[in-house]
């Protein structure tokens, strides 16, 4: 969402010096062309800064583990009748060492 509104401040910078009429622009010294650049190049900054997260890593202290975790793997199960389906049914269970 952040980035649907920093197109539209781009296009409404980008678009608002023409629709000046020349005419004026002709008597500002460029203070509207430094307006425009430095209003540009702010959104152009602030939409770089806002969309990379910062990462702060986090310390939890040290982990020991005593034993390797458990090997766990699938198998069927016993067979039973289900009365819903009218079937009969295996269903997988997880099993660890």
């Amino acid at each position: 969402m952040s980035r649907f509104f920093a197109v539209i401040g781009i296009v409404a910078a980008l678009t608002a010096p023409m629709a000046i009429p020349t005419s004026a622009l002709a008597h500002d010294d460029g203070q509207v062309e430094a307006f425009a650049g430095g209003a540009l190049g702010g959104l152009f900054l602030g939409g770089l800064l806002a969309q990379h997260p910062h990462y702060v890593p986090q310390y939890y202290g040290p982990v020991y583990y005593d034993a390797p975790p458990p090997r766990c793997y699938w198998t069927r199960g016993e067979a039973y009748w289900d009365d819903f389906i009218g079937a009969w049914r295996r269903p997988r269970i997880r099993v660890c060492d």
